[in-house]
């Protein structure tokens, strides 16, 4: 019978963050498939747990991954683990999920430590509706093909970003959706100097001028107001002869209509002196 990979969330900052849960996964597993086997074997270390540790990364994937389920479709168990977080979110995880499920080796995610989902908690934008964007391309052109298709997204937003790259970013940001967008920037979440500024794009922008970026950042951007739909001219010219009917001068039942509709005063009176009685132009 094949074995199971378990999907085991690590620590993003804080070890105490670990649950009993994935202890005890890791403990049990047969292996540990690690995306840096250096960082891992120091969790493993302080969790006083000795386990075999493969690499699994992006460079290696093609490689590893087969290995792996090879060794998951002979019986053993594998926790897969990423340096940080949960493993196949903006992760190379997700192609081995997807070699395991083809397989028809049974995947079972732990549930854990997740930055967007603590970014996103503590964002003050809203939380009802978001999608995740993991890193932006790096090259410029393909960055603002990206940020263009965002433009209209009124979802809140969520992306990663290194130190490094931030400013460029901010800038990015600012140029597709405007400087006044809400933003917050997440940064070392449950470390020891964890932050969270919460300003507009352009503010950021302006902090950056004083205090030069340290450490991981979560973005956490508000999503495009709705658009709303064009009022209805036609509809509205049929009130404005309806309250005619009622006895209210042309002029004053376009404004009263105007009033309800946000269509110029002077629009409905012109239109409404193109259409008869029946609604026909």
């Amino acid at each position: 019978m094949p074995g199971t990979l378990y999907l085991v969330p690590t620590p993003i900052g804080n070890l105490s963050d670990i649950s009993d849960r994935c202890r005890a996964v890791l403990a049990d597993a047969d292996f540990i498939a690690a995306e840096d086997t250096r960082v891992s074997l120091r969790l493993l270390n302080a969790l006083d747990l000795k386990k075999e540790l493969v690499s699994y990364h992006e460079h290696n994937k093609a490689r590893s991954g087969p290995a792996i389920v090879k060794r998951l479709e002979s019986g053993e168990t594998c926790a897969l683990v990423t340096d940080a977080g949960t493993p196949a979110i903006s992760d190379p995880g997700e192609d081995l999920v997807r070699l395991c499920i083809d397989a028809g080796i049974t995947v079972c995610a732990i549930p854990g430590p997740c930055a967007l989902v603590t970014a996103l908690c503590a964002s003050g934008l809203p939380t009802g509706r978001f999608c995740f964007e993991g890193f932006l391309p790096m090259q410029k052109k393909e960055r603002a093909v990206r940020l263009a298709e965002l433009k209209s997204e009124t979802r809140t937003m969520i992306f990663y970003e290194a130190p490094h790259r931030l400013g460029q970013t901010l800038e990015a940001l600012a140029a597709a959706f405007g400087g006044g967008r809400r933003i917050s920037l997440c940064r070392e979440l449950t470390k020891l100097y964890e932050e969270y500024t919460r300003t507009t794009l352009a503010g950021a922008l302006e902090l950056l001028q004083t205090a030069p970026p340290r450490g991981e950042y979560v973005l956490v951007v508000e999503g495009a107001q709705p658009v709303q739909n064009a009022p209805d001219i036609q509809a509205a010219v049929r009130q404005v002869q309806s309250l005619m009917r009622d006895g209210l001068s042309r002029k004053a039942a376009a404004k009263h209509v105007a009033e309800q509709t946000g269509i110029k005063k002077n629009e409905l009176y012109e239109a409404s002196l193109a259409i008869n009685e029946t609604g026909e132009a």
